[in-house]
């Protein structure tokens, strides 16, 4: 079956690597797994790297000349590689080891096509850089971005780097939020397939550049695919001075949520 890739394109190999990872990561669930301490809090799990390796044989069978990053294995290949696979095995490790099953797959060919998997629903949604679908059940609909649900998911892990100017909790206690928003908190990139997808009306993050993260490149791939407005927490748009994410389903959302961050600190594009 992994021979197959080598005839399927960038999207195609994306959801196949993502739906691997997603099989190794359902298939652990539950079960005692060993540890490997990062630091600050921050743990990787047997699951982690097996889901890791699943996803890079399928990249490798498929594309053996691609570079790939993966967040446990780290570099493999030219760091400066025209192609680049993005991997983050297994977004929300903590949600997982917790026995919570708002987890994601993360697979992305920066710059082109990317998948997100979720392994406890069986969907895949998946890019080619132009349009968007998620597969569900062996069929394919397009994602469809809507503001409908009023539920934003605001990111607040640490750490923030936009603090003072920015901070997720603050805008959660900005009076004109709870009144046209819901907030939500998943601690999972997941979220971001749920706002390509309508699921989810935005979602907000602190940090840096995030264009090129394991975490987030395959879901800000989607939400872009699918028309969703993104750019950093300063309005500007995502690149090498980014300042962290705020991707909504549409520009109206967009503007309002901008204007209760600017508005709960002063401008955060201030440094």
């Amino acid at each position: 079956m992994i021979d197959s890739y080598t005839r399927a394109d960038d999207a195609e190999v994306a959801a196949a690597a993502a739906a691997a990872g997603a099989d190794v990561v359902r298939g652990l669930y539950g079960r005692p797994l060993a540890r490997t301490d990062k630091g600050a809090g921050d743990f990787a799990t047997a699951a982690d790297v097996a889901a890791e390796k699943a996803i890079l044989d399928v990249i490798r069978t498929a594309r053996p000349d691609d570079a790939v990053l993966g967040e446990e294995g780290g570099q493999h290949g030219a760091a400066d590689a025209a192609r680049r696979w993005l991997v983050d095995p297994l977004c929300g490790t903590l949600n997982y080891a917790a026995g919570s099953m708002l987890v994601a797959v993360n697979v992305a060919l920066r710059d082109r096509a990317a998948a997100v998997a979720d392994p406890f629903t069986g969907e895949v949604f998946r890019t080619d850089g132009m349009s968007a679908r998620v597969r569900r059940d062996g069929v394919d609909a397009p994602l469809a971005p809507t503001a409908a649900t009023g539920l934003v998911d605001v990111n607040l892990d640490p750490p923030f780097p936009g603090a003072p100017g920015f901070r997720g909790v603050d805008l959660l206690a900005h009076p004109g939020f709870v009144e046209r928003f819901r907030p939500r908190v998943v601690s999972t990139t997941l979220a971001l397939a749920w706002v390509a997808a309508g699921r989810r009306a935005a979602y907000v993050t602190d940090g840096g550049d995030l264009s090129g993260s394991v975490h987030f490149a395959a879901g800000i791939a989607l939400c872009r695919a699918a028309g969703c407005v993104v750019t950093g927490i300063d309005g500007a748009p995502l690149g090498p001075a980014g300042r962290g994410l705020v991707a909504a389903a549409d520009a109206g959302t967009h503007a309002l949520l901008m204007s209760m961050i600017r508005g709960r600190r002063g401008d955060v594009s201030r440094p």
